[in-house]
Formats: structure tokens, sequence, C-alpha cells
């Protein structure tokens, strides 16, 4: 870390709207406050099943109230996702365990993409309703971020050995050992301390925390 520097861990996955949400934001934010922001790409299905939580949308009253609130916290934070009503249902058939670990193969040898590529995930799940999940889309994804076609193809086949398996494993055992049961998990080492923040209304909170001044969620 920079001297100085508070560094910031963001665990994701981009299956989540939320984690999408709290990225951008941190991602402006990166440049104002005095942070080292890391991207730690996790699983969330890993996080899920470690901790017995449940995808909030498999209670009725609960996916009704996320449905407005997500196109709520999209609007005010100006991102893209659109959500509807099955969406959830797609969301929960949909694993991305082969779309982290790209992401995570991707980290390992090519971390300046991580943002961009992410980003790509995140546009092609949530804003233009790409179901498929597949080597296909990793590739166009990938070369949309601004990788090379023969790098994209070199990443797509390192995401089955084992070196990238255990990566995103140990990042999701990780983030469950600083606490997190869910997703975005954001990780403030301040004063020596892990301090851990969920869901991506909470980085007001995580300026005052670390000193910080919150300027909302688009600061210009």
């Amino acid at each position: 870390a920079v001297m100085g520097r508070t560094v910031v861990e963001l665990f994701y996955d981009v299956v989540s709207p939320y984690s999408w949400l709290g990225f951008e934001v941190l991602c402006r934010y990166q440049h104002i406050w005095n942070i080292d922001l890391r991207f730690r790409p996790a699983f969330l299905g890993g996080i899920m099943q470690a901790t017995g939580n449940k995808p909030p949308a498999m209670l009725p009253k609960r996916a009704e109230y996320l449905l407005k609130d997500v196109k709520r916290m999209a609007k005010y934070y100006q991102v893209p996702v659109h959500i509807s009503g099955d969406d959830f249902k797609r969301v929960l058939g949909t694993g991305t365990l082969e779309a982290m670990r790209f992401i995570t193969a991707i980290d390992m040898t090519q971390p300046q993409y991580v943002e961009s590529l992410s980003r790509e995930f995140w546009l092609r799940f949530w804003s233009q309703y790409e179901n498929t999940l597949n080597s296909v889309m990793f590739s166009q994804a990938a070369r949309q971020a601004g990788l090379s076609s023969e790098l994209a193809q070199k990443i797509l086949e390192m995401t089955s050995s084992s070196a990238v398996k255990n990566r995103l494993r140990e990042t999701t055992e990780e983030a469950i050992k600083y606490g997190a049961f869910g997703m975005p998990a954001v990780v403030a080492h301040f004063k020596g301390e892990p301090h851990l923040f969920f869901g991506s209304d909470r980085l007001e909170l995580l300026g005052s925390v670390i000193g910080e001044k919150w300027l909302g969620p688009v600061p210009s």
C-alpha cells in the first residue's frame, strides 16, 4: 500500500446487482479518497453455503421490495442496472462459478483489466439480459474490456486450472473469515484493524470510519 493510504478490499460476484452499485461508487472514490482499492473477485454461492445464508429474493415480500430498491438505487447511483421480476429466477438459476474463475484468472495474470472486465460482465448480465455465461460470452467480454483474442483464449484455458480454482476458493474463504455472509463485502484496513461493511449503501459509513468525506454516490 502507498504510505498512509487505507487499503479497501471489495469482495464481489457479478451475479449481485448490489455489488455492481458498490463497485461503481468505489471506483469513483478511488481517486478522491486516500484509499488503495483492491478488487477481490469471490464466489457468492460459496459464501451463502458456508454461512447458511439464502438469496433474499427467495422470500416473496423481500423480492418485491428488492425489485423497487434496486431500481431506485440504480437511478440514484447512476448505474444502468435493469431488473424485472423474472431476473431473480434467471439469476438464481445461473451459476457464476465459471465467470468468477475467469475474472480470477484475469486478476492473477492481467490485473489492470479486472475493473473493465468485471463491469463488462455486469453490463451483460444486468443491463443487456445475456443469460448465457459461456466461453463465447467470456471472450466477447474480455475483448470489449481491451484484451486481445489470443490473451482471452489463454485466460479461458486457465480457468479450469487448479491454480485459478484454488485462488477463487481462497479469496472466498478470506471474505468469510472477515465475517462476510453476502455481497458486496467491503473490508477497510484502518489503524491495524479490518472493518467489514456489507452492502452498497454503507459506503458513507465507510468514509466516516476511515476519516474521508462522503460526497454522495456520484461525486463530481
